[in-house]
Parts: structure tokens; sequence; C-alpha cells
């Protein structure tokens, strides 16, 4: 074996388990979700002490639990992947063995019941506490009675392929046929999470139906679309927050991408215009969904936030669009009373040329050019700042 040889077995072992290490942690947090929606419904419908909680039933839970990524909004969730995805059960017996777990069936459960009153909950700590037993078909669960005509995808197929942000996506469309073409054609591709929110955004389903040979449409968005690889997973604020992890240990950034967001921050607090640093991939909540902010800093002398994005590919409309989202955001949840409104500044870094862009709410256009551009960087200043570390 010459050294070459080695080298490569090496990095091929590397990257085979590695995969299938974040492969069976994508399975296993898909796998608490379910159960933790299935939970809540049981508890909603057969619960002893639900109607002291109602509505509330939700909240409460959040606060009692108290762990990262268990949010109200979360549990919601969760509980709509239950409702949507039972069949999911038929395939839990043998994950959940391999996690200790030993499954009841309902007739056991309704035995027990009988003999010592045990309440029909779902997790029930055995005597000797070295084991856990778990009844997987409940009454309800048992009623998810499909229709014939229904296409399913096969709950193995979902559970090994998708990763619970892919179902996260999913649970948005209400129609079974639209949402099962979009598992299946995410399957096939091995779609990422970005690629999957891409078709369904440009109505690929609905394209689909309309073209006359919808298998050649089919073959040229396969051909054409993003690939899931094992960082997508881990960079899923669920996995992560599953993990235990920040968000700041999961963002994998391009050497140039990284080495722009670390000096730009020491570049504009060098400047010495006022310029506060607040935080680096801020993350918000907008609708059900994550973002991240590149840089935040709070300007004390024009009184405003000051959110930063940096992207490394070819300036698209969409970007400015998504930092007058982020501008928005931070207007309505931010800004204090004395505040002035929050402002952007986007940089684009592409190989041969530097681009820089200032955005504001629409309403605010004026206050920006008579006040804000008299404080912050120059464009000019910005993009020899860029060009000097594309450079480096």
């Amino acid at each position: 074996m010459n050294f070459k040889i080695l080298v490569k077995n090496i990095q091929h072992t590397h990257d085979k388990l590695q995969e299938q290490a974040i492969h069976s942690v994508n399975i296993h947090l898909t796998i608490r979700n379910w159960l933790i929606g299935f939970y809540i419904a049981e508890f909603e419908q057969q619960g002893a002490d639900r109607a002291k909680y109602g509505q509330r039933l939700i909240d409460e839970l959040a606060l009692s639990i108290n762990i990262k990524g268990l949010s109200a909004r979360n549990l919601k969730l969760f509980r709509q992947f239950y409702f949507t995805y039972p069949q999911v059960a038929t395939v839990l017996t043998k994950h959940l063995h391999q996690l200790g777990f030993n499954t009841i069936t309902q007739d056991q459960s309704d035995k027990q019941k009988k003999q010592n009153s045990t309440p029909n909950i779902l997790i029930v700590q055995t005597p000797s506490a070295q084991s856990k037993k778990l009844i997987m078909q409940t009454p309800s669960a048992q009623s998810k009675k499909f229709k014939k005509s229904e296409l399913l995808v096969p709950p193995d197929k979902l559970i090994n392929h998708l990763s619970f942000s892919h179902f996260a996506l999913l649970l948005s469309i209400g129609e079974p046929l639209k949402r099962a073409f979009y598992e299946i054609e995410c399957i096939k591709g091995n779609w990422s999470h970005d690629e999957l929110k891409r078709q369904i955004s440009t109505l690929y389903f609905e394209r689909s139906n309309m073209s006359r040979k919808p298998e050649k449409l089919s073959a040229i968005i396969q051909k054409n679309s993003q690939t899931l690889t094992p960082s997508d997973i881990i960079k899923s604020p669920f996995t992560f927050e599953f993990l235990g992890l920040k968000a700041k240990d999961v963002v994998y950034e391009s050497d140039l991408e990284q080495a722009l967001i670390d000096h730009f921050e020491g570049f504009l607090l060098e400047m010495g215009h006022g310029f506060c640093f607040e935080a680096k991939q801020k993350r918000i909540t907008i609708g059900s969904k994550y973002y991240f902010i590149d840089l935040v800093f709070y300007h004390r002398i024009l009184k405003c936030h000051v959110l930063v994005e940096l992207k490394t590919q070819e300036v698209e409309h969409q970007h400015i669009g998504q930092l007058k989202t982020y501008i928005n955001y931070f207007k309505k949840n931010f800004m204090a009373s004395g505040d002035n409104p929050p402002v952007g500044i986007l940089l684009v870094a592409e190989n041969d040329r530097a681009l820089v862009e200032y955005a504001v709410a629409d309403s605010d256009k004026d206050l920006f050019v008579s006040k804000y551009v008299l404080e912050l960087p120059s464009t000019r200043q910005i993009k020899a700042f860029i060009q000097k570390e594309i450079n480096r």
C-alpha cells in the first residue's frame, strides 16, 4: 500500500462514518419530534387534567420543559407533524428498541389498566428503572385511516431520506397528493432543504401538472437541483438545538466569507463613527422559520441598529429584499423609544468585483439620505476594504 492509498482510505472511512453518524442523529431527531407531537395529542384527548390547561397547554408545556429548541412554536409544529404523518408509527418499533424502549400494544395497555389501573400514559418507568415502556398503538393513532386512493410514500423512506427541516417545509402543504409529490421528488434527488423550498416556491408541482411531458421536466429539475450534504443537516436549527450546540458552532462559511465577516466587524469599530457591536450570526424567527443576520451593530450617534449581510455570489433582487425584511423585523421588535429606524448594509464580494448596497424601509428613504449617510462609511471605503480582503 502506498502513501496516497493510505490517505485515501482514511479519508473515505472518515467521510462514510461521519455521514452515517449525522444520518443517525437526523433519524433520532425526527423520531423525537414525532413522539413529542404524539404525547401532546394523546394528552389533549385523554389526559386526566387536560381541562386544567385547555388552550394554554402548549405555552405551559414550553415553560415547564425549559429545553432549548422546545419552544411553543416548535411544540405546535411537532403536534402537526404527528397528525400529518401518523404512518411514522409503523416504523418506529425497530428504532425504539435500539434506544432501549419496550413497545407495548394497545391490548397490553388495556390489560395493564384493568389489573392495576395504570393511567394510559405514554412512557412508564418500570420498578427496576432500567427500561422504559412506550405505548405505540393508542386509539387516536389507530383511528387514522387512509383512503386507498391516497398516495403514501413508505414511512421508512421518509424517515431515512428526509431531515426534519424537510418535514417542516412539507407540513405547510395541506394537499396530501401535492405533499407526496414533493416527498418523492425530494427523495429521488436527495434535495437539500433550500432546494425543496425553492422548488415549492417556484410551483414545481403545478408546472408538472401543466406540462405535456412531466418526466422530461423532472429530469431537468433533478439535473440542476442542489443535493443534500451531511453539513446541511447539522446546520439545521432543529439539529444543532437537539445536539446542544450554539449557532456559531454550526455556521459553515467559506474562508473568504468568514474572513470578511470577522474583519468587517473590526473595520467598522475602528472607523470610530459610533458603531457598537451587538451580535454575530444573530438568529431571528419570522413565522416558523429561522434566519441569521451576519452582523448586528447599534450606532450610538444615529441611535439605530445597523444590520450587515454578506454574499459571496452574484447579487440578486431577493438579497436586498431579505435585508429589508430583517430591517422591518428589527423596526417592529427591537426599535426602542427614541431610536431611529434601522439601516442595512449589503456587501457582495465576488472574485472580480465588490458591490455595496444600503437598504432601509422604503418609507424612511428621506431620513436615510439626509442623516444616515453622514455617519455611515462611504461606499468607496467599504469597496476598498472588500477588495483588500479578496486580494489577501
